[in-house]
């Protein structure tokens, strides 16, 4: 039997919080909300404009037979066409010199994030690029539930962004069961 892994993200001001568990997008907006509609709320095209912040993470809330998950790994792997001018995707996912993101106590930010300073991968990176336990190295060995250090995405506009819908891109989260 597999383990049962799920994303879940958290919003709003780190006192009062919500996280929301087996999320089916990941919707950039003007808004700081899980599930949320772009068109409902759309990022205005600007100089150095962003969505807000994205922080997620893996959740595992059982085993199954594993005795321990790790070698966490998250991408984009379709990038749907390509991003539109001045579209770009900035993350916290790294490979070597990794440092755990401390959730915001005000919450995620719709300016230039300090955490999501990386530009975010477009292919497998073949060794873990998230933490668990501040850790690149990390496992889940219980499930109750458990959780991985956090993924921190946002995505980055200019003034030059055409308007309307962007491109869909599609992130893939890997995990090792043993």
């Amino acid at each position: 039997m597999a383990a049962t892994v799920d994303i879940s993200e958290r919003n709003g001001p780190s006192a009062s919080s919500t996280e929301t568990t087996d999320i089916s997008n990941l919707n950039f907006g003007s808004s700081d909300e899980a599930q949320l509609v772009p068109a409902d709320d759309p990022i205005t095209a600007q100089a150095d404009g962003h969505s807000f912040e994205k922080w997620i993470r893996f959740r595992v809330s059982a085993l199954g037979g594993s005795t321990q998950i790790d070698n966490l790994q998250c991408w984009i792997s379709n990038l749907g066409g390509g991003y539109k001018t001045g579209e770009g995707i900035s993350c916290n996912l790294v490979t070597g010199g990794y440092s755990a993101a401390t959730y915001p106590t005000g919450g995620p930010i719709d300016t230039d994030s300090a955490d999501a300073d990386q530009v975010a991968p477009v292919a497998e990176p073949g060794t873990p690029n998230v933490g668990i336990g501040g850790s690149l190295g990390g496992v889940i060995t219980t499930a109750s539930p458990t959780y991985s250090d956090y993924i921190v995405l946002q995505l980055d506009v200019s003034a030059s962004t055409p308007a309307g819908s962007l491109n869909t891109k599609t992130f893939t989260f890997q995990w090792d069961e043993q």
